[in-house]
């Protein structure tokens, strides 16, 4: 390989400085102007060309120095050319040549100079600068759900002092801030920041200071393999190079339960995931078949209203957990979360509460769970009844459409139908003949059919006969379809179910499931048995977990078949209708089975969204109620 030459060292060494921004074009022009000016200057003092007279002294030949100077004044400011003199024209000329020079490099100079400001004025908007907020809430990635966390989250910071939220994610920062402005009117007391970068490596998360944000969310994108992403944002933190010694509070969103095991190798003990697909799962089988229940979970899962505390009372030490129920009047206790950090929901009413217990209980906010200290509740033990209502009956089940969450659905109403229930699936464009196949083998109190046809068309589910169905489920498509067209059929296939029910004069109980967050809007719930499953859920719970990771347990819990979950049930069986009462006394009636009364459903008001469709989840227990036949009391029981 032949030695470079001479040119193509300059020309080499030229290019490296050129690409080190403004502060190399600048370098260069300094070198280019000083050098002229000193060549213009030995010209006039080579020459002998002398200065122009002044009023009080002659012409006189000028030293470099004073050369040079002229030369630099001339490439600076152009106007001072207009006082050369006429009969001087080897001053003019040298001059004229400074001047172009610098008019030429001063207008390089001034672009520079403008060029770099912007770029840095652009590279300040793209939001690189570490963030110096504490005691945050950090959410990495971006999706349509981190809206509901964002709204969520400045609900609950309501009653906190200076509270931010801090936002990483592979997007322009200016992009980001728009959009939350857009849909977002009000952010409270809550400072919303944003931050550009990848929330897939350690570097990019370290600016957003992961080390003393209180909790951090993890979301998962719309991409097919969202759980890697995932995943790889947690290792992200929990290896980090510079990670605290001390635990973190991550809350995950993982949507195929394959990825679970995966998931909690990585999260070491510092993850809560949530598992989405499994969770719209639970929450549509078991909503589509009590009327109401998808309100009380909306209330419990929203920051907004009632939602779930923990709170330690010294005073209820060694007392009974029935004793806890009566303790407070604006709070409705539901469990407890024992000091070696079990929940224990729906316990026995005998159950002693240790020192370092904490009580769960459904409150308004955190610092309203206080004992009222009353010892006298007015309860009136002859308004209590026991009309049992008949053993269930076999349920009818209509599914529309299909997607993989089909399966773990209709299992979870094995758990709760009665035998020789029916399911009935209608669905097209899907082959679902394996998954059929799967469930006829789980099965054991439902009878499977499945028919194809298009959701859609109104004929073909007229010829259902869907009026004889006690619950319907529509499924959104998630194979083979884009995810507004999918939607799309959801909603129409929503109007004609409205339309049928109208035109039979009865209320289907439809639970619709939607893809697309911003969808949910169009699908407008009309009645509480009118119910719109999405993604949505997934956010409200996330921002739930990222307040308190520990009611993860308590949701695990609620969601169950097993084991203590909420259920609607006539008034009968409880009290006596017609009568007024206040609701220490439902609280007694239900205590006695065994059973916690969290709240009553008023059926005459079941169309009314202002009132949450005749739903009210913690009453307060003073105030007097009077309830009819058709009315249902909210209680948390076994079955």
């Amino acid at each position: 390989m032949s030695k470079p030459t001479m040119r193509e060292k300059i020309r080499y060494y030229f290019e490296n400085t050129m690409s080190g921004g403004p502060g190399g074009v600048i370098k260069w022009l300094a070198i280019v102007s000083l050098v002229m000016v000193l060549i213009c200057g030995f010209i006039l003092f080579l020459f002998g060309i002398k200065t122009p007279e002044s009023d009080h002294e002659p012409r006189t030949i000028t030293g470099f120095i004073e050369s040079s100077w002229q030369s630099l004044m001339a490439t600076l400011d152009s106007g001072t050319m207009g006082g050369d003199p006429e009969d001087n024209w080897g001053f003019r000329i040298v001059r004229f040549i400074a001047t172009l020079t610098g008019i030429f490099l001063i207008s390089i100079l001034i672009g520079t100079i403008s060029s770099g400001i912007d770029e840095q004025i652009d590279e300040m908007k793209k939001g690189k600068s570490k963030v110096l907020e504490s005691n945050h809430t950090l959410i990495l990635g971006w999706s349509e759900k981190v809206f509901s966390i964002i709204k969520e989250l400045i609900e609950a910071n309501s009653n906190q002092k200076n509270p931010s939220i801090v936002i990483l994610a592979d997007r322009d920062k200016v992009e980001m801030d728009d959009e939350i402005r857009e849909k977002i009117e009000n952010f409270g007391n809550t400072k919303v920041i944003c931050r550009s970068g990848s929330p897939l490596e350690s570097s990019a998360i370290a600016v957003v200071n992961p080390n003393e944000a209180r909790s951090i969310i993890v979301l998962g994108s719309e991409e097919s393999n969202a759980d890697t992403y995932v995943i790889k944002s947690v290792l992200a933190i929990t290896n980090g190079k510079n990670r605290k010694k001390e635990p973190y509070h991550i809350v995950a969103e993982i949507k195929d339960p394959k990825n679970m095991e995966a998931a909690d190798l990585v999260g070491n003990d510092e993850t809560v995931f949530v598992l989405s697909s499994d969770l719209i799962s639970r929450i549509t089988a078991q909503t589509c078949r009590q009327s109401g229940l998808s309100v009380v979970y909306s209330e419990l899962l929203q920051f907004e209203g009632d939602e779930i505390y923990f709170s330690e009372e010294k005073s209820l030490v060694n007392k009974t957990f029935k004793d806890s129920l009566f303790a407070y009047e604006t709070s409705s206790v539901i469990g407890l979360f024992t000091a070696d950090e079990e929940v224990l929901i729906n316990p026995p009413m005998d159950k002693i509460i240790n020192d370092g217990d904490q009580v769960i209980a459904i409150s308004e906010d955190d610092d309203t769970v206080k004992v009222s200290g009353k010892s006298n509740f007015n309860i009136e033990t002859n308004l209590f009844s026991r009309s049992e209502s008949d053993e269930s009956s076999v349920e009818k089940t209509l599914i529309l459409g299909w997607n993989n969450r089909g399966i773990r659905i209709i299992e979870e109403l094995d758990n709760y139908v009665s035998s020789g229930s029916e399911v009935l699936i209608l669905a097209d464009g899907v082959e679902i003949d394996e998954d059929i196949n799967e469930l006829k083998g789980l099965l054991q109190k439902q009878r499977l059919t499945y028919k194809k046809g298009d959701i859609i068309d109104r004929a073909t589910l007229e010829s259902l006969d869907v009026a004889s169905y006690h619950h319907i489920i529509l499924l959104s498509y998630t194979e083979g379809m884009d995810i507004q067209e999918s939607d799309a059929k959801t909603l129409i296939c929503l109007l004609h179910l409205r339309a049928m029910s109208e035109k039979a004069n009865k209320d289907f109980s439809i639970v619709s499931e939607m893809l697309d967050i911003r969808n949910r809007d169009l699908g407008v719930v009309a009645k509480a048995d009118d119910f719109i499953v999405s993604d949505n859920l997934i956010s409200l719970m996330l921002s739930q977990l990222s307040e308190n990771k520990d009611l993860k347990k308590v949701y695990d819990i609620l969601f169950e078949a097993d084991g203590s979950e909420i259920y609607l049930k006539p008034v009968s069986r409880y009290v006596k209708t017609g009568e007024d009462m206040n609701f220490y006394t439902v609280l007694e009636s239900a205590a006695t089975i065994n059973e916690i009364a969290i709240g009553y459903r008023i059926s005459s008001e079941s169309s009314n969204s202002e009132e949450h469709f005749g739903v009210k989840i913690n009453p307060n227990k003073n105030e007097t109620v009077t309830f009819s036949p058709e009315d249902y009391i909210i209680v948390l029981a076994e079955d």
